[in-house]
């Protein structure tokens, strides 16, 4: 009896995240140039504008631009 109530439970929950993969392809399918959301700091224009990036990309930079100190 406990079995079969966690198994419609897992069926439930695994229909209903279905259902919702299925809505955000829908939409990124119809919209026009849809694409997802770029959440990385690095592909923000406002944070651009600001001056703001991510760890990694200043990161990276450093790396480019590292000279070595003499002591």
């Amino acid at each position: 009896m406990e079995t079969e109530a966690y198994l419609k439970l897992m069926l439930i929950t695994v229909g209903l995240m279905a259902i919702a993969f299925a809505a955000m392809a829908i939409r990124i399918l119809i919209k026009k140039k849809g694409k997802f959301v770029n959440l990385h700091l690095g592909g923000n224009k406002e944070m651009k504008k600001k001056g703001i990036t991510c760890a990694t990309s200043t990161m990276k930079r450093d790396e480019l631009t590292y000279k070595a100190i003499k002591i």
